[in-house]
């Protein structure tokens, strides 16, 4: 049996998400072990992990915006250098690497076979959409953050041949959605005092899922929840409409589940501002700041829609072993 690499970035929750419905399915044809790197992601993972650094994070300020001087303060490179010349690469067939660099660097190192399997891998096609205004840095960083031989890229739609729809959670595409009326709002990059301000002029009700609370509390039509996958999901079903940073993972699923969406992008964010050119071709509601103004249109004016292929994302999980088997 070929012996896998499966090394996931955990800053942020999209990656360990994936990695939560692909790596069981992967055990039953090869042998796995995991790698994960990064300490901000809020999920569990309900198998061994066999290694964890630090790696290499990016850190955000509490206004919105990607904080380098923040990333660079809690980053230790010459740490990361190390693990990348210590990891054990050689003992395995094939590294894939969800944008997580220790294992992408340490296979080029040690000339071991390497698959980029991301959405970020996505973008070393010039088809998937960029802004208006393309940031070399933001560019270098997708490019060459986690760089691997081989990539299969995961977007909104299929730009190229090898790049594949959203692999989404069991609990999401067996999901029958309904509408509370509520909105889900998970904006981890805005602090929740400026969250309660902005929402609390509009007359909608909001459930706002936090990274900086450990207890539940309302004021007036807010709700604010510590962030809890679980609770996460429930919601996600059952509201009317979210709004959300321009990620990946959840507008993915918001829009799997026909909810109206509105994506405010991460500051200084490059990945998210491809994301929103992305998402506001398909007619998602994408707005530069947040503000009662422009929530308030949103929920005036928005429609939802949802995904296509809902039966091909049903079976997209089982046929990864498929097209990873390629690669070794």
């Amino acid at each position: 049996m070929k012996k896998i690499l499966y090394a996931i970035q955990g800053t942020g929750n999209g990656h360990v998400s994936r990695a939560l419905v692909v790596v069981p399915i992967l055990k039953k044809h090869f042998d796995v072990d995991i790698l994960i790197s990064g300490r901000q992601s809020n999920l569990h993972l309900p198998f061994e992990v066999h290694y964890r650094y630090d790696g290499v994070s990016f850190v955000y300020d509490k206004a919105g915006g990607l904080s380098y001087s923040k990333t660079l303060f809690h980053n230790n490179l010459a740490k990361a250098f190390k693990e990348i010349k210590s990891l054990p690469v050689k003992n395995y067939d094939l590294v894939i690497s969800d944008f997580e660099p220790i294992s992408a660097f340490s296979a080029l190192l040690h000339k071991v076979p390497s698959l980029a399997f991301s959405h970020q891998a996505a973008f070393l096609s010039k088809k998937v959409p960029r802004p208006k205004r393309k940031s070399r840095v933001g560019e270098f960083v997708l490019k060459k953050y986690a760089p691997c031989r081989h990539a299969l890229g995961i977007h909104f739609q299929r730009y190229e041949s090898w790049i594949i729809p959203p692999i989404l959670r069991p609990e999401i595409l067996n999901a029958t959605p309904t509408d509370d009326g509520d909105y889900v709002v998970y904006l981890p990059a805005f602090g929740d005092s400026q969250l309660v301000r902005v929402l609390g002029k509009s007359d909608a009700r909001f459930t706002v899922f936090s990274k900086f609370s450990t207890f539940t509390y309302k004021r007036n039509n807010v709700t604010i929840i510590p962030a809890d996958a679980k609770e996460f999901t429930k919601r996600l079903i059952s509201c009317k409409g979210v709004i959300t940073g321009a990620g990946f993972e959840t507008p993915a699923e918001a829009l799997y589940l026909g909810k109206k969406l509105l994506c405010i992008p991460i500051k200084g964010q490059y990945e998210q501002y491809c994301n929103a050119a992305a998402l506001s071709d398909m007619g998602v509601h994408v707005a530069e700041k947040l503000s009662v103004s422009i929530i308030n249109h949103w929920i005036s004016t928005s429609s939802s829609f949802a995904l296509t292929l809902k039966n091909d994302l049903k079976q997209l999980p089982y046929k990864v072993p498929e097209l990873i088997n390629q690669f070794i």
